[in-house]
């Protein structure tokens, strides 16, 4: 167990690594960013921060030796990197779940190996793969690829051999990954935290709505029933001790037409769909993590409230800033990001509700359409 003052190393600069640092700070902890990019987010609170690249073997072994352990917000890491780290400073989560984490065929195969369900797939190295893709799944069926993909980047939807041909040649690198269309009645997604003692806890099942392929909306408790639930937090635990998880996981799913739960994928890190315990739980996602990797105790991830967690995407959902500012109920987080890009998140708002109290759907549209309404 890391006593207060320790430094915690988090590699990436992005928000995850943001929140994480005041939930460190928190804790009586300092934190040291190690990012790629000048004046990140993260660096805003940090007690440190260095520039440099991920596969810089200078930078990330003087960032290695000025910390106590090591950490990352984001997937998209050279592991070779993550290795270097690892030779120096305990890195949670491992480079080895990282790595799982970052190949969707290398994730896959982790889970249906661990009889974790998956949505059906098969692995795409050449032109001719496209055949036995629509012959195994129909049309639609979608093409992603292996790597880097996030925010539903790097994936095309394939309706006819056409279509696979030029998303093929336009998708990289190989190989790709087809998998099954899925008619699923919702998506979900849990947030599972393991510490080295092997104590799991699990946060309670979150209902996702997107928008343009990027997180819109998330309400706690999912609408699906109570059986349900306990099934996805099971299979959740099941999966991080199999990963033998130091740290966070946020588990995505889908529940189809006939009740089936299907993991979507995996991220060893804190989890937009988790942003709604920072207010609606004692201890939130972050908190958690850091406790976790610092080798306190896990307490349950209990929550006291029903929450909708709405992400602030671009101009437009900035543009909102003043109102949520000036309402009443609405509880803001900003990332601290200069620009305003489209598709950008820049930050996101949470409204609890009492406990077992979460508005219908039509409670929830109308809520958000006074949100944007110009009154």
């Amino acid at each position: 167990m890391l006593s207060p003052n320790s430094t915690i190393g988090i590699v990436g600069g992005g928000q995850l690594g943001r929140m994480s640092a005041v939930a460190a700070s928190r804790l009586g902890f300092k934190t040291h960013i190690l990012s790629d990019i000048p004046d990140p987010p993260a660096g805003q609170v940090a007690s440190h921060t260095t520039i440099g690249a991920y596969d810089d073997p200078q930078i990330l072994e003087s960032f290695a030796n000025a910390v106590d352990v090591i950490t990352f917000e984001f997937e998209n890491i050279d592991a070779k990197g993550i290795d270097l780290l690892s030779s120096i400073r305990l890195v949670h989560p491992s480079g080895h779940i990282l790595r799982i984490s970052q190949d969707r065929i290398l994730e896959k195969s982790f889970l249906n190996d661990h009889d974790i369900p998956t949505t059906k797939w098969l692995k795409i190295e050449q032109p001719s793969d496209g055949e036995k893709a629509g012959a195994k799944f129909g049309y639609p069926f979608i093409l992603k690829t292996t790597r880097l993909g996030y925010d539903g980047k790097g994936q095309a939807v394939i309706h006819n051999p056409d279509e696979f041909e030029a998303a093929f040649h336009t998708l990289k690198p190989h190989p790709l990954i087809a998998e099954k269309k899925v008619d699923f009645a919702c998506e979900v997604s849990v947030m599972v935290v393991r510490n080295i003692h092997g104590v799991v806890q699990t946060f309670d099942v979150a209902e996702n709505q997107h928008k343009n392929s990027i997180l819109d909306l998330t309400l706690i408790p999912a609408r699906i029933q109570p059986d349900l639930r306990q099934q996805v937090q099971e299979l959740a635990i099941h999966l991080a001790n199999a990963l033998e998880l130091i740290g966070i996981l946020g588990v995505e799913l889908f529940i189809d037409r006939d009740g089936k739960i299907l993991v979507n994928e995996i991220a060893p890190r804190p989890h937009n769909s988790g942003h709604w315990t920072m207010n609606a739980c004692p201890i939130d996602q972050f908190e958690m993590h850091i406790r976790a990797v610092t080798g306190l105790p896990l307490p349950p991830a209990i929550r006291h409230s029903d929450a909708v967690m709405k992400n602030l995407i671009g101009p437009e959902d900035m543009a909102l800033w003043p109102k949520i500012m000036a309402t009443p109920g609405l509880i803001g987080h900003l990332y601290g990001k200069e620009i305003a890009k489209p598709g950008r998140k820049m930050g996101h708002v949470n409204i609890l509700f009492p406990y077992n109290s979460l508005p219908g759907e039509f409670g929830i549209r109308a809520m958000l359409q006074d949100l944007y309404s110009k009154e």
